[in-house]
């Protein structure tokens, strides 16, 4: 499901290029103090975010849910806007399945609907519902499950047999415990998990509210956990900062495989194209709370960043520095200009989406089969980001660099796969 741009140009020629007045070097330093900020936020948002799930176990009502679902859609806003590293730095490919991996079968956490089916071919674990049993059986060994743990879900259920929808951490594992499926197929509505999931004694619904809550916190330390140590990679002296800034030139080419891989593959075909071609919301990046409108802005968001090296925290200050967009206007301003006007339609494609989906019309109703105004909206995003594409080929052109390979989708390479 990968398409190759093969774009190459001599290395040599860079040491005949005159000095310039922004120096490479210069421009990946920027880069990494600005992942650097973003990782930072994402982290304190998490630790936010767990302290209200706390709050919510120790205290359970509708008050404390809606406040930990809020935690969580703010712990986002950060969070989206790294995604541009996961291509191109391996350090962050490596990690970033343990805190946003997705779709998954959340049956292997918790009680499903029953419409949802039970073990299947592909998946023998599909509904596993571990809140529900504290022992059980996983590739042949009797596992006891009697303490949630980190450990337990990290090590033991994550990945489980191999499989990737065995989603046991992260983002969404921790969004559908604080929303439940969402049931609503092509409607208006999110998950309605009510907070009595979470309630001491008689009060508690669907049973197991104490091993719920459990599985709970134990999910957002880890998030806790996982960011710190990405935060850490990029900190002064940290492996990611140091894989991207000890040679200037594979920098910029990291730079440039995650802009392009996150807006062509990722974005525009995995996230969007395809779910409008299945017209299914399960395909929904943010599937349990309908929040999905801001993921893609978000990740958007992201691409234009690190393009513009620049950055807003969560505490309104602003960080930048040199950046990609000072390299190709020293070289070629028109090409620089262009760039920044793909950008910033893109971005204008994807906040229709967004103020669409916050005046009522969700997410999951623009990918209702025949809904020409959806189809229109998110179709608006999809050409934005596959036309920003061609431009940073442009740019990878210009600035020179190794053989970059940008990730593709089989919606936007090969469409009749997609039913086979």
């Amino acid at each position: 499901m990968t398409r190759n741009f093969l774009l190459t140009t001599a290395l040599a020629a860079l040491s005949a290029t005159p000095l310039m007045a922004v120096e490479r070097a210069e421009v990946v330093d920027s880069y990494a103090d600005i992942a650097a900020a973003k990782y930072e936020d994402s982290l304190i948002a998490a630790r936010n975010l767990a302290d209200k799930v706390d709050a919510l176990i120790a205290s359970p009502s509708a008050e404390a849910l809606q406040h930990a679902r809020a935690a969580w859609i703010e712990a986002r806003v950060p969070y989206q806007q790294t995604e541009v590293y996961r291509f191109g730095n391996p350090i962050v490919d490596d990690w970033e399945g343990k805190v946003n991996a997705w779709p998954l079968d959340e049956g292997l956490i918790d009680y499903v609907d029953a419409a949802y089916g039970g073990a299947s071919v592909e998946n023998d674990l599909a509904a596993l519902n571990v809140v529900a049993n504290p022992h059980f059986t996983l590739s042949g060994q009797e596992i006891d499950a009697s303490e949630i743990t980190p450990e337990l879900l990290s090590d033991t259920l994550h990945e489980a047999d191999g499989i990737e929808a065995n989603v046991a951490t992260g983002y969404h594992a921790i969004e559908f415990l604080l929303w439940g499926q969402d049931l609503s197929g092509t409607q208006s509505g999110a998950g309605e998990r009510p907070w009595t999931d979470y309630a001491k004694g008689d009060a508690c619904t669907h049973d197991n509210c104490d091993r719920r809550g459990e599985y709970l916190a134990a999910a957002a330390d880890l998030l806790v956990s996982d960011l710190e140590w990405m935060a850490a990679q990029w900190a002064e002296g940290g492996a990611a900062r140091a894989a991207v800034t000890e040679n200037p030139d594979a920098g910029i080419a990291m730079m440039l495989t995650g802009m392009g891989s996150l807006s062509y593959g990722e974005q525009a075909g995995e996230r969007m194209r395809l779910g409008l071609m299945l017209n299914d919301p399960e395909e929904e990046h943010d599937c349990f709370s309908d929040n999905t409108h801001n993921s893609h802005y978000y990740d958007g968001l992201g691409v234009q960043n690190t393009y513009l090296g620049e950055y807003v925290r969560r505490d309104g200050t602003l960080i930048s520095g040199p950046s990609l967009s000072d390299l190709v206007a020293e070289t070629d301003p028109a090409l620089d200009d262009e760039m920044r006007a793909k950008l910033a339609h893109t971005m204008f494609a994807l906040a229709r989406i967004k103020t669409a989906a916050e005046a009522g019309f969700a997410y999951d109703q623009m990918l209702a089969r025949g809904d020409a105004g959806g189809e229109a909206l998110i179709m608006g995003g999809v050409d934005a980001l596959i036309d920003q594409t061609r431009t940073i080929e442009r740019v990878v052109s210009t600035l020179g660099g190794d053989r970059i390979a940008f990730e593709g989708s089989d919606s936007l390479d090969n469409p009749g796969a997609v039913f086979q």
